[in-house]
């Protein structure tokens, strides 16, 4: 007898098998009980026919708890009423770890309640579910920048240059000296770039600001690519394929995850047809204002504003062009106007926000070293940063996409902490 995964039924129909599985739920009538069981791999039902089996065996399943963890001897079916499509005639149950008053029942919580036992409600179908189409989304990634030939590299997490804005990083001691938790890989990313052309990185970044917003996290990963002799056109065409091909990947790979979802695929469909539109923000600031927006050019759009702006779209929507005054220090002022720099937001459809943020570089020395004046930067914490363009700069361009949000996009979940493993330190103290 073969010990299997759920997942892997639908090669043992007909075969007696052996599952280690979690009660997720259960229900009897005085002849039969049927048991929601999970493993990790999927969930599906066991069926118990008191008839079939042993008195002591039909027992132990009307008495099951949820969450107690068992061992399953049965033949696997076909189930054509569930999605998950196939379910387990039950011989035999072997209690393991029994489990008294599990605290998450299937009545309604609170999303507080739930975040505070996140360790917890990770086991529920849904969570289960967006944990996969977060696994995909990370598989996926890997797969594309490797596809397209880019090579991963790891910034430091603790660093003493900052990416923005200083008042937006988390403040330690370094020994001697202050460091921040990183904001951003980008500029590490930029000196990788110089060195092996098109790199990316995938890792953890922090932002001190207290925003208790459905799409907002103080920690969160991030995966930022960065390439050498591409302008600001080039990296719009990578950020539009990059998305479509994970929205394509979850599409191809996810299939039950998204059913329990309730995601509409039809709609995610048109999600992978390039490219995707662009608008100036000149051009977004003209549709809000005739759309009795208060808004004054020059200023940085909300989620009302950008929510707006993505549903005169069916497909994610480019903002091209912002005001230099409201972007960071190291991005290209646009060729032909002193007043907007060269970059370019992706905002993702249904209200959901923006995925992604990027730009083309300044790769003029000068330039960059007044930026940074300007900006209120010690010059001396950027010499490094600087050098990248005193010793071969070339025109370079990348970007940033959230993974949580792109996650919370792409699955069709309300809040973006649930596309978060796990409720980290940062995102308990100020959720």
């Amino acid at each position: 007898m073969e010990k299997i995964q759920i997942i892997d039924s639908k090669k043992h129909v007909g075969e007696k098998v052996k599952i280690g599985a979690w009660v997720a739920n259960k229900r009897s009538s005085g002849k039969i009980a049927f048991i929601s069981l999970r493993d990790g791999s999927a969930f599906f039902q066991g069926v118990v026919v008191k008839s079939q089996v042993e008195e002591d065996v039909f027992n132990q399943a009307k008495n099951l708890t949820q969450e107690s963890s068992v061992w399953i001897t049965g033949t696997i079916s076909e189930d054509a009423r569930s999605k998950f499509g196939y379910e387990i005639h039950i011989e035999d149950i072997e209690v393991i770890s029994e489990a008294v008053d599990y605290p998450i029942t299937p009545k309604d919580h609170g999303t507080e309640f739930l975040m505070d036992n996140r360790h917890l409600w990770l086991r529920s179908t849904k969570q289960h579910a967006i944990m996969q189409v977060r696994n995909e989304i990370i598989r996926a990634t890997y797969e594309f920048y490797n596809n397209e030939g880019y090579v991963k590299i790891d910034p430091p997490i603790l660093t003493g240059s900052a990416a923005e804005n200083t008042t937006d990083l988390f403040k330690t001691q370094y020994f001697d000296r202050e460091a921040y938790l990183s904001q951003s890989g980008q500029l590490y990313m930029e000196a990788g770039a110089m060195a092996m052309g098109r790199v990316f990185s995938f890792g953890p970044t922090f932002r001190a600001e207290k925003s208790k917003t459905r799409r907002h996290l103080i920690e969160f990963w991030m995966i930022e690519p960065e390439m050498a002799f591409m302008d600001q056109d080039d990296s719009l065409e990578v950020q539009e394929k990059y998305v479509a091909y994970l929205v394509q990947s979850v599409l191809d790979n996810c299939d039950h995850a998204l059913d329990i979802l309730e995601r509409d695929k039809e709609l995610l469909k048109k999600f992978t047809e390039l490219p995707y539109p662009r608008v100036s923000y000149d051009e977004a600031v003209e549709m809000l204002q005739k759309n009795d927006f208060d808004v004054t050019w020059g200023e940085d759009f909300g989620s009302p504003e950008e929510t707006f702006i993505a549903e005169q779209f069916d497909k994610p929507v480019f903002i091209l062009n912002y005001p230099k005054a409201i972007k960071p220090f190291y991005m290209k002022r646009h060729p032909e106007r002193d007043d907007v720099v060269l970059c370019a937001d992706m905002i993702a459809p249904e209200g959901y926000g923006e995925i992604i943020g990027g730009s083309q570089r300044e790769d003029d020395y000068e330039t960059l070293r007044q930026e940074i004046i300007d900006f209120g930067l010690d010059v001396k914490e950027y010499e490094w940063y600087l050098d990248l363009r005193r010793y071969g700069s070339v025109p370079h361009s990348g970007f940033g996409l959230g993974l949580e949000r792109t996650v919370t996009w792409i699955s069709g979940t309300d809040h973006i902490r649930e596309a978060i493993p796990f409720p980290r330190l940062l995102n308990r103290i100020y959720p």
